[in-house]
Order: C-alpha cells, then sequence, then structure tokens
C-alpha cells in the first residue's frame, strides 16, 4: 500500500516508502526535499519558471533578477509579490509578480532566449565568459583573507542547515563577511537557487553590493554559480566539493577567488589565487 504524500513544511514533504533490509521489507514514511515550480511576472508577462524548494520565494526572484542581469542594482525593483489572483488555485503559492521603476526598459523576448540560451549545451565556454563579464565587469576588490578564515565556516554551514538534516536533498549557500560573521543561510532543492536567495537577502537588507564578502555553498562550484557571484560582486566563493574547469576560467578572468575541497585546515585556491594571504 502506497502512503498518502504530506505536506510536513516549506521544506520538507512525507512520503511513503518501502525500507528493505536484505530479504525483510518494511513500510515506512520518509522527508524528502519538496519542489514545485515558481514563475516570475515581470509587468504582468511570464518571464521564467524555476524549479525551487518554497521558501523566501521574493529574496529568489529578486536575487534571480540581479544575477541574471535582469535588472542592474536593487533600485531596479518597486515592489515584489506573491500574486493574489491565478488561473489555477494548485498555483496561488508558485506565482510572483515583480514592478519595475517606470525607467527600466525590457524586451522580454530577448530575455527568455539567453535564459533559455544560459543552460543549453549549443553555446561554448568562451562565449559564455564574455557574455557574463559584459554586463559584470571584472572585479576590483582589494579583499584578503587569512587561511584560518575558511577553517570552520564549512562546519557552520553545515550547523545552520535544518531542512537537509531531515531531508539530505537540499544544497545550501551562506553570506560571511570579512570579519567572520555568518550572516544568512538558505537552503533549495537548485544550488543557484540557494544562492539567488542569498543575493537576493542581501538586495533587501540594503548589503550590496557585496564587497569583501564571502559565498559557501554546500556543493560544486558550476560556472553558474561562479557568474552569480560575479554579478552580486562577491569577490569569494567557498564550497565543499570541486569548481568545474568554466568557472575556474570566469574566476582568472573575472578576478574571482574559488576556495574548493574544503575540508577543515585542506583546501585548494583557484581564480585570484592571492587573495588568500
Amino acid at each position: 500500500m502506497r502512503a498518502a504524500v504530506q505536506d510536513e513544511d516549506d521544506q520538507t514533504r512525507s512520503v511513503g516508502l518501502t525500507r528493505w533490509d536484505g530479504d525483510a521489507a518494511a513500510a515506512a514514511l520518509d522527508a524528502v526535499a519538496r519542489e514545485e515550480p515558481l514563475e516570475i511576472q515581470v509587468r504582468g508577462a511570464s518571464l521564467a519558471v524555476l524549479m525551487r524548494t518554497p521558501g523566501h520565494d521574493l529574496e529568489l526572484a529578486r536575487g534571480f533578477l540581479l544575477t541574471e542581469r535582469i535588472v542592474g542594482s536593487a533600485d531596479d525593483v518597486v515592489a515584489i509579490r506573491h500574486c493574489s489572483v491565478v488561473a489555477d488555485p494548485a498555483a496561488e503559492d508558485n506565482v510572483v509578480t515583480v514592478s519595475l521603476r517606470d525607467g527600466v526598459t525590457l524586451d522580454l523576448d530577448a530575455l527568455r532566449r539567453n535564459l533559455v540560451a544560459s543552460a543549453s549545451c549549443g553555446v561554448c565556454g568562451k562565449a559564455s565568459i564574455a557574455q557574463a563579464m559584459a554586463t559584470a565587469p571584472p572585479l576590483d576588490d582589494a579583499s584578503s583573507f587569512a587561511p584560518r578564515f575558511f577553517r570552520d565556516i564549512g562546519a557552520r554551514l553545515a550547523a545552520a542547515q535544518p531542512g537537509f538534516a531531515r531531508t539530505g536533498g537540499l544544497h545550501a549557500a551562506g553570506l560571511f563577511s570579512g570579519d567572520g560573521a555568518l550572516h544568512v543561510v538558505r537552503e533549495d532543492v537548485g544550488r543557484h537557487n540557494a544562492v539567488d536567495k542569498v543575493v537576493g537577502w542581501a538586495l533587501q537588507h540594503g548589503r550590496a553590493p557585496l564587497a569583501g564578502h564571502v559565498l559557501m555553498v554546500s556543493g560544486r562550484v558550476s560556472f553558474e554559480i561562479a557568474q552569480k557571484a560575479l554579478a552580486a560582486r562577491i569577490p569569494v566563493i567557498a564550497a565543499v566539493s570541486a569548481p568545474s574547469s568554466l568557472a575556474v576560467e570566469l574566476a582568472e578572468s573575472a578576478g574571482l577567488t574559488i576556495v574548493a575541497f574544503l575540508r577543515g585546515e585542506r583546501f585548494n585556491v583557484y581564480g585570484r589565487r592571492e587573495r588568500v594571504r
């Protein structure tokens, strides 16, 4: 018999399963990470649909608009809210609408094409780097960090991941300032969504641009993560796992520092390596 799927909170759902141990089987319940679509509408038109874990949706939308270079600054966004009227009642919490200031011009068709192309295999790495740097120039950030700064930030991020502790299925991103303070942690089924939520939080609280900060992520550093950090002007990305080749190429071109394979006192530094003293 299949157990019913039940909502537990914004991040998890309780689902039925059969657990095997050798030849013995038993029915049980498990908590899994929630994944639902979020439609972002700008001026009444649909711009993008993101697969995300519900929670902090307005931060996600705000961060997405900046890191995908749809807006140039926090001042371009007048308001973001969940839609109160939707065609399908099931989508009531899954649509947000964005109001931009009058001076912001948008070519929605071109933006949609770019958003699709950024995830397609038909775009080469060189073109992707050029496109990222066309709207987010190389960093001119003189901040530097002692090796000891990175010793415990991975453990501190892990300790602030209640969704992962319950499900094992959520990524996390956290924002550290140069004095070592952890300001915010956000979780999501998509690592890029977690980053956008962190950036959205910073925009909402007037902390951008984020010179002198470190973005810590729970997984690998892909080109998309590096591109979002560059757009948010975050000079350092730290990760428990590996960087991709294209992420390293972007870091070298744009003055980003990637601290990867972070295991206590051991880690590798890529890109602007002299930023770690």
